[in-house]
């Protein structure tokens, strides 16, 4: 790497001498998507992705959407469809999300979207390029005011600085190893989380733990007794939360003892201040009211509901989340018990939307009491999976920071790779 090079002033400023700036219109066609008619439910189904702004941002290539077109609802959309490698981006009300299409696949009208021409630019420049310059996207429509609305030709009269095709590789290929790293973290702790709920549920849901003989209790013959909960194991309980741990609901302090300065101790609002098994909060405070020590379940309890970690280090609790204080002994069967309490008390509230839990919802929230051995055992074979997310929690955030710090000064010729 080179970090001195000589620059031009341009329309969008300075960019290395030998750059170019070039529209978007001359690197390729610009498509904006549409929606197919949702009362015609024959147009949907499982052949193309349906491409809309909360797909995009999850990860560089996008090749599942959680809509998806059937052969017949493609054949509505027309020419309106995207081949592998067509740079998406979000052009209306959330501004500046960026995706790449995986295979062939459409979007809604709040994607334009770039079909490159691969002999000038290489789709992953284009998705950097947006990726690094939000401001300069939203202000698209002039004025220097932001826009909810990027049209079309607005959006295809984007300028954008292009290096030669080599310079483009090389730049691109040192911030997509990072990207590619990040994600296949992240893919690795949804796996493991993935796994530990599975077992989980097979010994404490379906209970086919294992029986003295190494065998699965209930379809062995294991005995069973009737409880408020159904048949369970003999030997085992019916509990609530409170019964077993000490809930600490958060109260908000202050708005004036709020700094970024890391006077006092960390506060957690909600789910901004997670990340995995990591909690990351953003603010401090000096006035804080409620408490969680280390090792306490830390959870959100309004809004987003769930984000269930443990805690690392004294915080203070805004109003957005809670901690339960549990027996070391009970961790990691606690961790998986909560998470499933959660999401049975969300189904089961009265509505679409549940805006928060109370501190009676938690409390009286009955759960299954194994047997204290076979917690033990279910801990300590659960206890390296925690391990390892915490892990690649922490590397995927030394990633995502190296790539953050970097991300501009390539794609603006500071530092250069020739």
């Amino acid at each position: 790497m080179k970090s001195q090079t000589k620059f031009k002033q341009t329309e969008i400023g300075k960019i290395p001498e030998g750059w170019e700036i070039l529209r978007v219109t001359d690197l390729g066609r610009v498509i904006t998507g549409k929606t197919p008619p949702t009362k015609i439910k024959e147009y949907f189904g499982s052949d193309f992705p349906f491409i809309k702004i909360p797909d995009l941002g999850k990860s560089v290539y996008i090749e599942k959407s959680e809509t998806m077109l059937s052969k017949k609802g493609a054949g509505y959309m027309g020419n309106l469809k995207l081949p592998k490698d067509s740079v998406m981006v979000s052009c209306l009300a959330t501004i500046g999300k960026v995706g790449i299409t995986k295979r062939d696949s459409f979007t809604n009208q709040q994607i334009n979207s770039l079909i490159c021409n691969k002999d000038k630019v290489i789709p992953l420049w284009i998705y950097y390029f947006f990726k690094n310059n939000l401001f300069y996207l939203e202000s698209l429509g002039g004025g220097g005011s932001v826009y909810t609305n990027i049209s079309k030709s607005r959006f295809e009269n984007a300028s954008i600085p292009i290096p030669r095709i080599k310079e483009q590789e090389r730049i691109i290929n040192i911030l997509f190893d990072l990207d590619s790293k990040i994600e296949f973290n992240q893919q690795m702790n949804k796996s493991l989380e993935a796994i530990g709920q599975a077992i989980f549920k097979r010994w404490f849901v379906d209970f086919e733990f294992p029986n003295e003989k190494g065998k699965p209790y209930k379809s062995s013959g294991g005995e069973m007794v009737e409880s408020e909960l159904g048949k369970i194991p003999k030997g085992w309980g019916v509990g609530r939360f409170k019964d077993i741990s000490k809930l600490q609901m958060g109260i908000s302090p202050k708005g004036n003892s709020y700094n970024e300065d890391r006077k006092g101790i960390p506060l957690l609002n909600g789910a901004a201040d997670f990340s995995g098994k990591l909690i990351l909060p953003k603010k401090f405070t000096t006035e804080p009211i409620k408490k969680c020590n280390t090792g306490d379940l830390v959870f959100c309890i309004r809004a987003t509901i769930g984000n269930v970690t443990f805690a690392d280090k004294e915080f203070c609790l805004g109003r957005g989340v809670a901690a339960l204080k549990i027996n070391n002994n009970f961790r990691e069967f606690f961790y998986y018990s909560l998470i499933g309490s959660l999401e049975k008390m969300i189904s089961s509230a009265t509505g679409s939307v549940i805006m928060g839990l109370s501190k009676t919802d938690i409390e009286d929230c009955k759960i299954i009491i194994p047997d204290n051995n076979l917690i033990k055992i279910f801990n300590k074979n659960l206890f390296s999976f925690f391990e390892m997310q915490k892990k690649l929690d922490e590397e995927i955030q030394s990633l995502s920071q190296i790539r953050d710090s970097l991300l501009p000064k390539l794609m603006s010729g500071k530092i250069r790779v020739i």
